[in-house]
């Protein structure tokens, strides 16, 4: 792979840090600490042979997430990590999220009003409270223990981002078996083809089909206004759309959840907070997305001779942005490594920020808070049923977080609305 970055003889380069969920389950590796106060702006070596700028401090990727002038998103956000990724691969038909400036935006306004906006997101609540009782209402019948991960938070998002779009939850295989390809770091180009091609021709029909008899879902509306887009969204934009929307849209929140629904169990006292305070549930789910997010890091291009936190970068360089380090930079966020049902959050960079920011981020939020609110309310009991350090994570993917999440409980109270 072309490395951007010119190393002097003899210098030897750091290999990018990566998670260390064993030693630290909670924050981004230790490592950080250091490189945040001695080298903020460093060269790296990373899995796959890409050369780049590694930024650790919160001032530092700020700056660049909000420059998409100076720093652009042709290279990939994961391609430093990413076995099938090529940078210099040239960008595709309704490869949006490679893309910037108007081409950029002409997507970001498409789907907007579907994933973003008050009115959508109130339709949207109903459903994904729905989808939540009916999952504690499985969980309830089949009785203790559980995986809060794959038994809850997978299937609560994979229904909420599924109705949106217009998915239906018995065809959710296809977008789960695509996402496993495209957020694997060992598949190649030929098996991520595999992986979502089954998905792309099953959305091309959805399309076609939504055309002729539109419904009540995202899909639809999309297609209906794309002729008059300018210029008008051909089916492989429209099929570009909602494949990212399901992919990126279902695993990414449900590890959030389990994630976040972990550390609180972790630190009792503080889920007590939330239980006897659920008003403390949105600023909870800003915190969770503070701690965790952005644990893989994301990859921009420098446009232009530039610096960065005072350090020299040329045109063509590449560079990482550590987006957990700079949410755990104490500078930002004092005792950042700690969790804080109460804490400010405001500025955190976990949905990141500027004009790339992530385009789904109100519709986590929603999902995270109507799933949070319901588990405290209706399973004040909730504990983990095994020792922190017996909970596996998740290895070769970019999505950073927890593989099972054992929990317990002793009672679990009605829905609203329901009979005791």
């Amino acid at each position: 792979m072309n490395r951007h970055t010119d190393t002097p003889a003899g210098t030897e380069l750091l290999d990018l840090p990566m998670p260390e969920p064993r030693t630290c389950p909670f924050g981004p590796a230790p490592v950080y600490d250091r490189l945040r106060a001695e080298a903020p702006v460093t060269r790296v070596a990373c899995p796959t042979g890409l050369t780049a700028w590694l930024v650790s401090r919160y001032a530092d990727v700020r700056d660049v997430l909000g420059d998409a002038e100076r720093f652009s998103s042709r290279p990939g956000q994961v391609v430093h990590l990413m076995a099938h990724a090529d940078p210099e691969r040239p960008i595709g038909e309704g490869e949006f999220t490679r893309m910037d400036g108007p081409e950029y935006q002409r997507f970001r306004r498409h789907m907007g009003p579907e994933i973003s906006s008050p009115r959508r997101l109130a339709k949207l609540r109903p459903l994904v409270r729905a989808v939540v009782d009916e999952r504690i209402g499985a969980l309830a019948a089949a009785g203790p223990p559980a995986d809060l991960y794959q038994d809850f938070a997978i299937p609560v998002t994979t229904a909420s981002i599924g109705g949106l779009v217009g998915v239906p939850y018995a065809d959710r295989d296809l977008f789960h078996t695509a996402a496993s390809g495209v957020f694997s770091d060992v598949t190649d180009q030929v098996q991520l083809a595999a992986a979502v091609r089954p998905l792309q021709g099953y959305l091309f029909e959805l399309v076609r089909r939504r055309r002729v008899e539109p419904e009540d879902d995202a899909l639809s509306r999309m297609v209906a206004r794309a002729p008059s887009a300018e210029p008008p969204f051909s089916d492989v934009e429209l099929v570009a759309m909602s494949a990212v929307m399901l992919v990126a849209g279902f695993d990414s929140t449900a590890t959030a959840l389990a994630h976040g629904v972990l550390a609180l169990l972790n630190d009792p006292g503080q889920w007590a907070r939330l239980r006897d305070d659920p008003s403390l549930v949105p600023g909870t789910v800003e915190e969770m997305v503070r701690l965790f997010g952005g644990g893989a890091g994301i990859v921009r291009e420098a446009t232009v001779d530039t610096e960065i936190g005072g350090r020299p970068v040329a045109k063509g360089d590449y560079v990482i942005l550590a987006i957990q380090s700079a949410n755990h930079d104490p500078e930002a966020f004092p005792d950042p490594g700690r969790l804080d049902v109460a804490r400010d959050t405001e500025g955190h960079l976990g949905f990141g920020h500027g004009t790339h920011q992530c385009f789904g981020q109100q519709t986590a939020r929603l999902e995270l808070t109507v799933a949070l609110e319901a588990l405290v309310r209706r399973v004040p009991s909730l504990r983990l049923a095994a020792p922190l350090a017996d909970v596996p994570f998740k290895t070769g993917t970019s999505v950073v977080g927890p593989e099972r999440v054992p929990v317990t409980w002793d009672e679990i109270l009605p829905a609203e609305g329901e009979g005791p």
